[in-house]
């Protein structure tokens, strides 16, 4: 049998029928799923939802509680515990495993701005934001929040070994010295994921890389990322892809169309395809327009705006591949 090799991905979506053939109409192969229980039952009663539609159920997000990023005692501990029984129960559902987010301060951004077509890009601008308010974790340094997330990995990634799970995290979005208090765990951004990768030596424990976040740290981001993504690729230290662009850098950004940002895509592809990459490429976010809007029931993503990340995911996977043949 032959490498594996990278394919269009998804988060975020259910397996409904509705949501599941507008995947299979729009070519995508493989998901991380919304599901409705962390047991093993559950978990495989949706593998096999979407196998019946020819999906491949990889993954499921599932994030530590908030006593873990905070260090909450004595409930931290119990919290784990519950976090290792959902990766048991991931393992016996056969899955690959778990994305999640190890955040002390969750996503941050201002007011959205207008882009093409009349849609609306998320946006972060240092100059509009109030960085003077503490949020409910306080201040919090960034060797505290390295502590905290190690902490959480030495309990878990033995369990995850066990089971075969892989556990891939996301980046704290987005990076900066300090936000309300939080000094960023990944910024700067090549050192801090080094940092985190280093927190334990285990091929179970990597990232949901969002080439995005990555970018919203760094100064110039369309120079500096690549290196950045074939670090950690040789080192398969990158569990998914989130393939998402962006307009600006450090302190201020746009998430925008995935053909129109600063990063040269084809070189992410071109990376990724050099460096053996076998896993989904996904889209993260994309724009909104109040024309675009899912059927009743469904994921928001069911929408145009995804049907068109998907398709330029392809091209770009088939465009990199033939060039490497």
């Amino acid at each position: 049998m032959g490498q594996a090799k990278m394919h269009v991905g998804v988060q975020g979506i259910g397996t409904s029928k509705m949501e599941l053939q507008f995947l299979t109409r729009h070519g995508v192969t493989h998901m991380d799923a919304q599901v409705d229980g962390n047991d093993a039952n559950t978990l495989a009663r949706h593998r096999q939802e979407a196998a019946d539609e020819g999906i491949s159920l990889e993954m499921i997000h599932h994030d530590p509680a908030r006593s873990i990023t905070l260090a909450q005692d004595p409930q931290r501990d119990r919290d784990i515990e519950e976090y290792c029984k959902v990766i048991e129960a991931v393992g016996q559902a056969g899955l690959r495993g778990i994305n999640y987010n190890f955040c002390v301060l969750s996503h941050q951004r201002t007011p959205n701005t207008p882009g093409r077509g009349g849609s609306s890009y998320s946006t972060f601008d240092i100059s509009e934001y109030d960085n003077e308010t503490l949020s409910d974790a306080g201040v919090v340094s960034r060797d505290e929040s390295f502590d905290r997330a190690g902490y959480f990995l030495e309990r878990v990634i033995p369990v995850a070994e066990a089971n075969n799970v892989q556990l891939a995290s996301h980046l704290d979005d987005p990076p900066a010295p300090v936000l309300r208090g939080v000094e960023r765990w990944n910024w700067p951004v090549f050192e801090g994921l080094k940092r985190f990768s280093e927190l334990v030596d285990s091929p179970n424990h990597g990232f949901n890389f969002c080439c995005g976040v990555a970018s919203e740290g760094l100064e110039d981001p369309g120079k500096e990322l690549y290196e950045i993504i074939r670090y950690f690729g040789e080192r398969k230290k990158i569990f998914n892809i989130h393939y998402r662009n962006i307009r600006g850098g450090l302190h201020k950004f746009q998430e925008v169309w995935p053909d129109e940002g600063d990063l040269d895509m084809y070189e992410i592809a071109y990376v990724l395809n050099d460096v053996e990459y076998p896993y989904m490429l996904m889209p993260d976010h994309a724009p909104g327009h109040p024309d675009d809007q899912a059927p009743e029931g469904a994921s928001g993503r069911v929408c145009q705006a995804w049907a068109f990340q998907f398709g330029y995911i392809i091209a770009m996977i088939q465009a990199v591949s033939k060039g490497s043949n």
